[in-house]
C-alpha cells in the first residue's frame, strides 16, 4: 500500500525545523516578567523539567520514566490512555475481539499524518508492532508481546492481531506501542510521530522544543510551541520559577511551593510511583533478607511524610501504587510497624550487632528523592548502620546505578509503562534485564509467570496479589510511599490533567482569555 508524501506539509515542517535551530530559545536563565507577557503574546509556554532526555528518543528504546513523560505528546499508539484510566480511540477508530479472545482487530484511522509529512497507513501498524516486540527495553510489554502470533493488515483500513492466548489487559499494551513510520530511521535522535506536538530541536542539558502540529487529526494542541527547559539543579529551577521563566513545573516538593510569587497556581496529585530505598540484593549485607527486613522496621513512614511533604503523599508497603485499584493491597502498607528494637534484633541475628556501613546513591536533580535519603541517614543511624549519602548526576546514575547494577542502595522511583500491574511486577522477576536490585525468588517468578499465562481476570488478580506479598516479605526493597505530586502553573494557563501514569499531557494546557 503506497504511501504518499505530502510535500507541503514536509516543507513547513523543515522551514519549522531549521528557523527554530538557528533562533529558537538558547538560555534556560532566570527570565522576567516581560518573559512571560512575551509568550503569552506569541502563544508559547515555557515547561521546567529536572533532566535531559539522556536515553535514546526511540519509543522502543526509551528508558528513563522522566523521556517517556514528554515524549507523551509526540507519539501515539492506536489507542491511549486517559486521564480518568480508560483507553480511547487514537490511530484506531475502533476495534473488535473475537468470541475466544485470540483475535483484536482494528479499523485503523483515514487522514492521519506523521511529522515528517507521510500519511500513516497499515503498513506502518504492522511494522510498529513487530518492531516493538523485537527491540522494546520495557520487560512487561515484550512479555505481552511475545504472546502475538500474527500482526497482518487485511485491508487497507484494517489490521488483525492474533493471540496464543487471551490476555484482559492486551488493550493497555496496544496503547503502548506508538505507532511509527515504516521507512525511517532516526527515530532515536529526531522522533516522529502523529501527536499533537511535533519535536523540533534539543540543545544538550538547555531545552527540547516542541511545535504545534498543524496536520494533527484530532483536536488541535492550545499553545503553538512548548520549550521544555532543563534545570537539573533544584536551586536552579526555583530561582527560573521565582523569574517567571517557566510557565509549568511538576513533581515539586511542598516546601518548594510554599513561597512562591502569586503568578502561580499550585495543584496536588500523586506522581504514581514506587518510591523506595532500592537494595541491592546481590550485594553482601542485603543478600541477607533478615538485613533487609531490619531496614524495613527501621524506617518510620509517617515521619518521612510529614519530615519532607508536611504529610502529603500516600504510604506504600509493596511495588504496586493506588491507583492500580484492583491490584493495591493496602494490608501491605503497614506490614513493617515502626520498630528500631526489632531492627536491632534482625541485625543481630544476621551478625550485624554491631551495625554496619552503607552508600545511598541518589540522583542529584531529584529535591524528593534526595529530601527522603536524608531523613534515611538519620533513621537508619539511629538502629547502628552509618550511611553516606552520594548524590550523583542523573546520567550518572542511569549508568552506574540503573544500567550497570553498581550500587548498594538508592532512592528513586519507578512507573508504569502501561496501565497493567504486570508492568510494575515484571521488572523483579529473575531475568528480567531492568531488574537493578537482582531480586531473585522462584515463587516470585512462578506467580509472574502463571498471572501472564492465566486467561481469567480474577485469577491474575489474585496471582498478581500474592506476588506483591513475596516482594513485602521479602523485604525486597525499603518500600516508602508513592509521592505527592506538587504541580506549579502560570495563574494564566489552564488545562493541567493528573494521569494515572507518569505522563505530562500539554495537549488541552492553553491561555486563559
Amino acid at each position: 500500500m503506497k504511501k504518499q508524501n505530502i510535500a507541503l506539509l514536509l516543507s513547513a515542517a523543515m522551514m519549522v525545523t531549521a528557523l527554530s535551530a538557528c533562533g529558537g530559545p538558547k538560555s534556560n536563565g532566570s527570565g522576567s516578567d516581560d518573559a512571560n507577557t512575551s509568550r503569552a503574546d506569541s502563544n508559547e509556554i515555557a515547561v521546567g523539567i529536572a533532566q535531559d532526555l539522556g536515553d535514546s528518543l526511540d519509543p522502543y528504546q526509551m528508558t528513563a520514566a522522566g523521556t517517556r513523560e514528554i515524549l507523551f505528546n509526540v507519539y501515539e499508539g492506536l489507542y491511549k490512555p486517559t486521564s480518568s484510566g480508560d483507553f480511547a480511540p487514537a490511530l484506531a477508530e475502533s476495534y473488535a475481539v473475537s468470541e475466544d479472545g485470540l483475535q483484536y482487530t482494528f479499523t485503523i484511522r483515514d487522514g492521519v499524518q506523521f511529522h515528517n509529512g507521510t500519511a500513516m497507513d497499515v503498513d506502518d501498524v504492522v511494522y510498529s508492532f513487530n518492531t516493538c516486540a523485537a527491540t522494546t527495553v520495557d520487560s512487561s510489554l515484550a512479555a505481552a508481546l511475545s504472546n502475538v502470533v500474527s500482526v497482518e493488515a487485511t485491508d487497507e483500513h484494517t489490521v488483525t492481531i492474533t493471540l496464543s492466548a487471551p490476555n484482559s489487559d492486551f488493550l493497555a499494551y496496544v496503547a503502548s506501542v506508538y505507532i511509527v513510520p515504516d521507512d525511517y530511521t532516526d527515530q532515536a535522535t529526531a522522533p516522529v510521530g502523529t501527536g499533537p506536538f511535533m519535536y523540533v530541536s534539543r540543545s544538550v542539558q538547555e531545552n527540547i522544543i516542541f511545535d504545534k502540529f498543524d496536520g494533527y487529526w484530532g483536536e488541535a494542541a492550545k499553545v503553538d510551541r512548548v520549550t521544555f527547559k532543563i534545570y537539573e539543579d533544584s536551586s536552579a529551577m526555583m530561582t527560573a520559577l521565582n523569574g517567571g521563566a517557566v510557565d509549568i513545573v511538576t513533581h515539586l516538593t511542598v516546601s518548594q511551593t510554599q513561597n512562591l510569587s502569586d503568578q502561580y497556581t499550585v495543584l496536588e496529585g500523586t506522581m504514581n510511583l514506587v518510591q523506595a530505598l532500592y537494595l541491592n540484593n546481590a550485594q553482601a549485607p542485603f543478600d541477607d533478607v533478615r538485613v533487609r527486613q531490619a531496614l524495613c522496621y527501621a524506617i518510620d513512614k509517617d515521619a518521612i511524610l510529614e519530615l519532607t511533604a508536611d504529610g502529603h503523599g500516600a504510604k506504600l508497603g509493596s511495588s504496586v501504587y493506588p491507583a492500580f485499584t484492583k491490584y493495591f493491597d493496602d494490608s501491605l502498607t503497614d506490614y513493617y510497624t515502626y520498630d528500631p528494637e526489632k531492627a536491632k534484633e534482625l541485625l543481630a541475628e544476621a551478625g550485624y550487632a554491631n551495625g554496619f556501613s552503607m552508600t545511598i546513591t541518589v540522583p542529584s536533580n531529584y529535591t524528593p528523592h534526595v529530601d527522603v535519603a536524608q531523613v534515611l541517614v538519620e533513621q537508619l543511624g539511629a538502629v547502628g548502620i552509618t550511611v553516606q549519602l552520594q548524590e550523583v548526576e542523573w546520567n550518572t546514575w542511569l549508568q552506574d546505578v540503573y544500567q550497570g547494577r553498581n550500587f548498594q542502595a538508592t532512592v528513586v522511583g519507578f512507573d508504569a509503562a502501561t496501565l497493567t500491574a504486570n508492568a510494575l511486577l515484571q521488572r523483579w522477576t529473575s531475568d528480567s534485564d531492568v531488574n537493578m536490585i537482582n531480586f531473585s525468588n522462584a515463587e516470585y517468578d512462578s506467580l509472574i509467570a502463571q498471572a501472564n499465562a492465566t486467561t481469567d481476570d480474577a485469577a491474575r488478580t489474585e496471582l498478581y496479589l500474592q506476588a506483591e506479598r513475596v516482594l513485602t516479605e521479602q523485604a525486597a526493597n525499603v518500600y516508602i510511599q508513592d509521592l505527592a505530586d506538587m504541580v506549579v502553573i502560570n495563574k494564566n494557563l489552564t488545562g493541567f490533567q493528573f494521569y494515572p501514569l507518569y505522563v505530562l499531557d500539554l495537549s488541552d494546557i492553553a491561555y486563559v482569555n
